[in-house]
This record gives C-alpha cells, sequence and structure tokens, in this order.
C-alpha cells in the first residue's frame, strides 16, 4: 500500500504558489481574501 500525500515543495509551490495565484483573477481574489483575513502566510 502506498501513501496517497508524498509531499514535494516543488509541486507544492507550482500548484499554490504566488506566482501561480497572480496569474489568474481568482488567483488573486484569493490573495486579496487572504490579506483581508489577515492571514499570516498569503500562499505556501
Amino acid at each position: 500500500m502506498s501513501f496517497t500525500y508524498n509531499p514535494k515543495k516543488g509541486k507544492r509551490s507550482k500548484t499554490h504558489g504566488f506566482l501561480v495565484r497572480q496569474k489568474t483573477k481568482g488567483g488573486k481574489n484569493t490573495i486579496k481574501r487572504r490579506r483581508q483575513k489577515g492571514r499570516k502566510k498569503i500562499t505556501v
């Protein structure tokens, strides 16, 4: 049996990273929402 979560920093940042979020309108909204909420970490 293999584990479903095999963490990789590269894959993580390519999917949920700051630059990826900035590319789309929805992603920018996500960053905006998290800033507004006062999150310590905006993205990965």
